[in-house]
């Protein structure tokens, strides 16, 4: 079969892999019918993150289950599924209290020997614990919004859940990529009144008007704190939602939080270790919460408005490719030519 692999910074290929096997009773083989490209896997294309020559690519996947094991009972050949960013057994004390991130058993799609997302199928470990079926009848144009749970849509959720955000508040986005537009969507069907976007990028922050924010902040930095407090003079925002993982990006967050407020962090960390400013997060009484989201316990929750056509998206999705074509998808994102590349297989 066909799948995404890395070789080096920069370097992104489409090669022949082994087809995947079931290994163990509790696996499925689930077909690929669409993935994606995260903004995070941008940082191995970077040489960011290490990655070893070879290695599989991606995390964000739907598609049709092939074949199971003889220990599975939650889906058969032929279900349409959603596939969370990570694996997990569903039935361990993590699993049990909704932090399936923390499974005892579980792992991340794209690590050395396991499959990746951006392929022709994919073993999926524990699949009665890491599947979510597709409900019969729902129409193929949902595929898109579908595919926004298996991370950035689950994402964004847990960062606005994190923040402690409820109807009526005043929420600053920080981040303008797919999870922060995301984190706007879930701000608002949570009730916010007011959403202040803030990002750089038009085209990202006209989307973000169209999902909900109510203002827009360009300016970065200090620049950006300033302009956030002249919009909420003397406040600030009840709730904020952390979507880079830089260093500036927490200071910013952490700045425009009211006291007592929550700042909801899921940016993935890098060039933050040990330069968080305790002082004021105590000074301020600011909750600082968040980190690895765990998108199978949202699915359930989520899926229903996706299928009624409450919760759409599908729009952080703007270049649809092909699994040949890949490498263009990084290269896009990578230039900021792309929000978020859509892989159909």
């Amino acid at each position: 079969m066909k799948a995404a692999v890395i070789q080096g910074p920069g370097n992104i290929k489409v090669e022949d892999v082994p087809d995947p096997q079931i290994h163990e009773p509790s696996d499925a083989i689930v077909a690929v019918t669409h993935a994606a490209i995260c903004g995070s896997d941008l940082w191995a294309y970077q040489g960011t993150a290490p990655r070893k020559p070879g290695q599989r690519m991606g995390h964000e996947f739907i598609g049709v289950v092939e074949e199971v094991g003889r220990e599975v009972a939650a889906v058969r050949p032929g279900d349409r599924v959603i596939a969370p960013f990570v694996w997990s057994d569903g039935s361990c004390e993590f699993c049990a209290v909704g932090l399936h991130t923390s499974c005892e058993q579980g792992g991340f799609w794209g690590v050395p020997g396991a499959d990746g997302g951006q392929g022709e199928a994919v073993r999926v470990p524990f699949a009665d614990g890491t599947l979510v079926r597709i409900p019969a009848g729902a129409d193929e144009p949902l595929d898109r919004a579908l595919l926004t749970l298996c991370d950035v849509m689950g994402t964004g959720h847990h960062a606005a859940v994190a923040a402690g955000v409820r109807p009526g508040d005043t929420v600053a986005v920080v981040g303008d990529g797919a999870v922060g537009l995301c984190g706007v969507l879930a701000a608002r069907r949570l009730g916010a009144e007011r959403v202040v976007l803030m990002g750089r990028h038009p085209q990202r922050t006209a989307l973000g008007l169209r999902f909900g924010a109510t203002d827009i902040v360009p300016e970065r930095g200090e620049e950006a704190i300033a302009r956030l407090h002249e919009l909420l003079p003397g406040k600030g925002a009840s709730a904020v939602i952390e979507a880079v993982g830089t260093w500036e990006s927490l200071h910013t967050a952490i700045s425009v939080a009211r006291p007592g407020a929550a700042v909801g962090f899921v940016g993935a960390p890098h060039g933050v270790g040990g330069k968080v400013d305790i002082r004021q997060l105590f000074d301020k009484n600011v909750n600082l919460r968040g980190g690895i989201a765990p998108v199978r316990a949202y699915i359930p929750q989520l899926l229903p408005d996706v299928l009624d056509g409450k919760l759409d998206p599908s729009p952080v999705f703007d270049l649809p490719i092909r699994l040949a074509d890949t490498p263009i998808g990084y290269a896009a994102m990578q230039e900021r030519h792309a929000i978020k590349a859509l892989i159909r297989v």
